[in-house]
């Protein structure tokens, strides 16, 4: 395929255009567009990912991507898709996320020169005089259009701030600064951000009377329609200290059936032949197709060794034989075993989140200790617990946790 819009298209990812024209002009030059990430954590989620992976498709057929990092539109925080105000960050934590996000997105995409930037829309945002800002910017905004936009409709029962109420307009003037930097003419973004680039494109044309494009991605959603990308723990994180190689890997590696196809399409760059192929596997057979896929998103994210740790962990445990790989894992010292018992040790590694709930799973017959199973449901755990100082517990089919006496 000759046009990144084809390839984006057939891959799942498109949703809206702001202008039909748009196909066109991807296919006729290079363009130079823009993601926004807000810092409101420390580090990226799989949801941010469907964003770069976008990116990074684009890049791969010659446009020019601008990653952008919200120092500043994270003072005030985006309403889109929120029941609820989000809680408001001090600047040093801001900053901090910043810099974590920064040296997550360097890793995927091509930042030589005259390949990618990337910005912090602190630099111009922080800046700004408020009353210039109004009259310069303000005045092009509808404040009627702006009450129908879905991010803002959904709150207005509820309650939303006038802080919030300019987001939409420190969004937009993102926009206009890097059209007048960068030559930037297209915006990209999530699905639930589409009122927000609607109204910065918009903004474009009125004030320099030139083109200027938006254009959505899918959600990652499940076949149920719900959001993907969260356990029982939280966020599946980027970040290797919050979600760890072995644990990411085994998030893709259960997913279900009927999600392998969309995973698979916007989360690795498997040619769709292939993984057309793989999803018409049934049975037992589609769980090659979640290989793969944990295989791939696993390498693009922690890289090929990580990756292989985790696959040689998770084949390791699956046949039974308990070794290698990053398997999530605690250390316990000989002090802490006076009178340890084992729903305790399961409560502390965050298998389970209560005593009540370790006991239930023992009486299901659904914990095993080195590969026995557990019937005792306050078995003690002993320096004789140990296999060579070390002791895997097995809760359910596919969680496992090591613990290692030092």
């Amino acid at each position: 395929m000759a046009n990144v819009f084809d390839v984006l298209k057939e891959r799942g990812f498109l949703k809206q255009v702001t202008h039909d024209e748009l196909e066109q002009t991807l296919n006729d030059q290079s363009v130079t567009f823009y993601i926004g990430f807000d810092p409101t954590a420390d580090s990226l989620h799989v949801g941010h990912y469907v964003q770069l992976m976008a990116m990074s498709h684009m890049q791969r057929f010659g446009h020019k991507p601008i990653a952008l990092v919200g120092g500043g539109t994270a003072m005030v925080g985006d309403p889109s898709g929120k029941t609820d105000m989000r809680k408001m960050m001090d600047v040093k934590t801001i900053e901090q996320n910043v810099q974590c996000f920064k040296d997550q997105i360097g890793k995927f995409l091509d930042f030589s020169p005259g390949k990618a930037i990337m910005v912090d829309n602190a630099d111009w945002l922080l800046q700004l005089n408020y009353v210039e800002f109004l009259r310069d910017i303000g005045a092009h905004f509808s404040v009627n259009r702006m009450l129908g936009a879905e991010c803002f409709k959904s709150r207005l029962e509820k309650g939303l701030s006038f802080l919030e109420f300019n987001y939409m307009l420190m969004q937009s003037y993102d926009f206009l600064e890097l059209f007048k930097k960068y030559d930037c003419t297209l915006q990209l973004g999530g699905d639930d951000q589409w009122s927000n680039i609607l109204m910065g494109a918009d903004l474009i044309r009125r004030k320099e009377r030139k083109p200027a494009f938006g254009m959505t991605f899918a959600l990652l959603l499940t076949s149920e329609g719900k959001k993907m990308g969260k356990t029982e723990k939280g966020a599946v994180w980027l970040d290797a200290d919050k979600t760890s190689p072995y644990e990411f890997y085994q998030y893709w590696r259960n997913v279900q059936d009927a999600d392998v196809h969309t995973c698979l399409s916007l989360m690795t760059f498997v040619p769709m032949d292939e993984v057309n192929r793989l999803c018409a596997l049934e049975g037992e057979q589609i769980n090659e197709a979640k290989k793969v896929l944990a295989f791939e998103v696993t390498k693009q994210v922690h890289g090929e060794d990580e990756a292989i740790k985790a696959q040689t962990a998770a084949q390791a445990l699956f046949s039974g034989g308990g070794q290698g790989g990053s398997i999530p894992e605690s250390t316990i010292s000989q002090s802490d075993l006076d009178d340890l018992i084992l729903i305790d040790l399961m409560q502390t590694c965050g298998l389970t989140k209560s005593r009540g709930e370790g006991r239930r799973l023992i009486k299901q017959g659904g914990v095993s200790v080195n590969s026995e199973k557990v019937t005792d449901e306050f078995m003690p755990i002993t320096e004789d617990s140990f296999d060579n100082g070390e002791l895997m517990i097995k809760k359910g089919k596919k969680a496992f946790h090591k613990v290692t006496l030092k």
